[in-house]
């Protein structure tokens, strides 16, 4: 099936979430849940007890970190195996999901995959839900609040396979509410190359609370335990929604999406992001 042009869907923020092409200009099941574990992304407060809100709960009631893992790396061709989210408030986590998809038939998982992951076929058929019965149990997660706000560790890749995921069952919609952070490009900026999420939970000192497992939602709560850290440094993550960086030698991957601004971001940091005026 063809890539979908964003012309076939009305513009992003109030109405839908788009992609484009690269290149391309543009305008403008049941979730399984835990009990609240520690607090991340906490208001913080002073020794004299008053609360100091980050800039990202000056803006949102609601954060959803969320991963993907796939059977590869093209989202029009490849299809998500897991996905996994945590959903906070200012209190801590109060939801989660994570959840092995079945095959599509005839699909069979690259042993690459399954070396990276650990996640096997015979795993998946076992005990992977149906792709509706995943749908469902995300957007039951998400909820359609209009103070969400998503976030991913390399959200371009991750965004790309969930709309494409939603899609077919006519529940792409549910990403017309939520702003968008990409964990990553936040990180780029901290620090330098290598940037792989292990990197960063060795770079802040976390791997007594975080690992990256290559399990999604393993990956969805470091994600969201790095972010904490990166607030805790330097309090501007609110000046990373819908601002995702690319490299400037490969450009952005997969396809754009509509209410994200994209700069290009090269590997040794020179000023952070939001301060970078050119765009493409």
């Amino acid at each position: 099936m063809s890539s979908p042009r964003f012309t076939e869907y009305p513009p992003l923020r109030d109405s839908a979430f788009i992609l484009s092409g690269p290149g391309e200009k543009v305008n403008g099941g049941t979730p399984l849940t835990i009990p609240a574990g520690r607090p991340i992304l906490k208001r913080q407060h002073s020794t004299g007890g008053t609360a100091i809100e980050t800039g990202l709960w000056k803006q949102f009631d609601r954060i959803v970190v969320f991963d993907t893992e796939t059977t590869g790396i093209e989202f029009g061709r490849d299809e998500i195996i897991e996905l996994g989210a945590a959903a906070f408030s200012a209190e801590g986590e109060t939801d989660c999901m994570d959840l092995l998809l079945r095959l599509s038939p005839g699909r069979t998982l690259p042993p690459f995959i399954t070396q990276l992951t650990g996640i096997t076929e015979e795993q998946l058929e076992q005990e992977g839900v149906e792709k509706a019965d995943a749908c469902e149990a995300f957007c039951n997660l998400l909820g359609g609040g209009e103070r969400t706000l998503l976030a991913a560790y390399n959200a371009q890749f991750d965004l790309n396979f969930l709309y494409h995921f939603l899609r077919p069952f006519g529940r792409a919609d549910v990403l017309r509410a939520p702003r968008f952070l990409d964990v990553l490009t936040v990180y780029r900026d901290r620090r330098d190359y290598p940037h792989k999420l292990n990197d960063a939970i060795t770079a802040y000192g976390l791997e007594d609370q975080a690992v990256n497992s290559h399990r999604a939602v393993d990956d969805a709560r470091a994600a969201a335990v790095l972010l904490e850290a990166m607030a805790a440094e330097r309090d501007d993550l609110d000046r990373y929604v819908d601002l995702f960086g690319y490299s400037p030698k490969y450009g952005v991957s997969g396809r754009r999406i509509a209410s994200v601004e994209y700069r290009p971001q090269p590997y040794q940091r020179v000023r952070p992001l939001y301060e970078v005026t050119e765009t493409l």
